[in-house]
């Protein structure tokens, strides 16, 4: 009879991965896949559900990659895990686990961390994990209200957010138009029949969509919540960036906590000199009546391809104080002549398919959910 392998769901791995137990995670698609992006700790071991293991590789290079401890065999979906994890089991291995639905899975887990607040006010930063993307629930519990900025496509995860918090949802805002993710913010707010709130200058986008304009210096209302909106222009031109209750300061894709936004991937290589100034005067002039104490929220935090985050940890919060961004990021304390060079000099990978995901973000395009998917896998390569 043949032996049934356990399957592992990828909230389940990253669970047994946050707890630092006791599990190699074998990774069986192509290594240009596996290099790209993957788990952290993962180890590739290419395998065919057919062909079996690549030339060149043979079963004892396998076990001693793999050990004798338990195993989670994952690939791109699901499939030629399950032959591998087949293999593994025939051979003695009687701890092996398929983690169900592979990599395209693994980019759609979140976590979810709830900001220490005062009185009403609540705000939730909603992580998701493999991408790094950063979206929030702000919200005002007396009034049971809730804003929802940047939604990713998996915008049922930040209804449940607000629901869980007895909140309901009555407005959504995308910062701006996103290149590194396909943004759930349009269908979320035509499902609930709520506002969508985008910059009045993505007129200058070519947004083929409707959408409820917002300007810098006006406020958006979540009960007695206030969300100022400030222009943040840099990395795109109609980036906007938003100071809730005068204390938070939701910084998108302007400033990260450990870097600042490219300002090529709209502009261009040519225009990305033009972005980079743009974004100077925001850190040091739309910035400048900010105090120090703000805490600033940012829109991304970088992961790389070996699944690990840039600061920090998944499910614990990104963020920091702006004043001890204006101490400690080297690029806050470049005279602007320096900064524009440093930015529009670096040449780091774009996001991957990121003129495509422009192009869907714009309304200009459409993608069935299998096409999506494919579009969104890699990490979000956003920041300097």
């Amino acid at each position: 009879m043949p032996t049934l392998l356990r399957q592992l769901t990828v909230d389940e791995l990253a669970a047994a991965l946050d707890a630092d137990q006791d599990l190699t995670v074998v990774d069986t698609r192509q290594p240009e896949s596996f290099a790209a992006w993957h788990v952290s700790g993962a180890v590739n071991v290419p395998y065919h559900p057919i062909d079996g293991l690549d030339d060149g590789t043979d079963w004892t290079d396998v076990e001693d990659a793999v050990g004798s401890g338990p195993v989670a065999v994952m690939c791109a979906k699901g499939l030629s895990s399950t032959s591998f994890g087949f293999e593994l089991s025939d051979r003695g291995h009687d701890d092996v686990a398929v983690v169900k639905g592979g990599m395209q899975d693994w980019s759609k887990l979140y976590d979810v961390v709830e900001v220490e607040t005062v009185g009403s006010l609540f705000l939730a930063q909603v992580q998701r994990r493999a991408k790094g993307c950063l979206g929030y629930v702000v919200g005002d519990r007396e009034a049971g209200e809730a804003l929802v900025v940047d939604p990713t496509r998996q915008d049922h995860e930040f209804e449940l957010v607000a629901a869980d918090a007895g909140l309901r949802i009555t407005g959504v805002v995308d910062t701006h138009v996103h290149a590194d993710h396909i943004s759930g913010g349009r269908a979320l707010a035509d499902r609930l029949s709520v506002p969508y709130y985008l910059s009045a200058d993505a007129a200058e986008r070519d947004v083929a969509y409707d959408y409820e304009p917002i300007r810098d210096g006006e406020t958006l209302s979540v009960g007695d919540v206030a969300v100022d909106v400030v222009a943040a222009p840099g990395h795109t031109t109609e980036l906007l960036n938003l100071v809730v209750d005068g204390r938070y300061l939701l910084s998108a894709d302007a400033l990260f906590v450990e870097s600042v936004g490219r300002t090529e991937l709209e502009f261009g290589d040519a225009g990305a000199e033009h972005g980079a100034k743009l974004l100077y005067e925001t850190l040091h002039e739309r910035y400048a009546s900010l105090d120090d104490d703000v805490v600033v929220l940012p829109g991304h935090v970088s992961v790389d391809a070996g699944g690990e985050f840039g600061v920090g940890r998944p499910g614990a919060l990104v963020a920091a104080t702006l004043g001890e961004l204006r101490e400690d990021l080297e690029l806050f304390e470049l005279d602007e002549a320096t900064f524009v060079d440093r930015v529009s000099a670096r040449a780091n990978e774009k996001p991957p398919n990121y003129e495509t995901v422009i192009d869907v973000n714009r309304g200009r395009r459409a993608l069935d959910e299998s096409e999506a998917t494919e579009t969104e896998l890699g990490p979000n390569n956003c920041a300097v």
